[in-house]
């Protein structure tokens, strides 16, 4: 077997994959203690009935979502 047989699959082989592994690293690193212990770690302001924290941390999924779905719908 050649070494580009055995192709590891932890390393995105597309321009897509990359973007959508960048881009899902990115967003999930705001959601991460750093950021949500000093800058999101708000109750006020509500935000659509939601207290600020939670507004973020819904926004920050939804955004993951999105980008699992966008490689999904890219074959990646």
């Amino acid at each position: 077997m050649d070494s580009r047989e055995r192709r590891s699959h932890l390393i995105p082989r597309t321009r897509d994959g990359r973007i959508a592994t960048a881009a899902f690293v990115l967003i999930l690193l705001l959601a991460m203690p750093p950021l949500t212990h000093t800058v999101w770690n708000r109750i006020e302001p509500w935000v659509l009935g939601m207290p600020f924290l939670y507004a973020v941390l819904f926004a920050v999924y939804v955004a993951l979502t999105a980008v699992l779905l966008w490689s999904l719908s890219r074959g990646v």
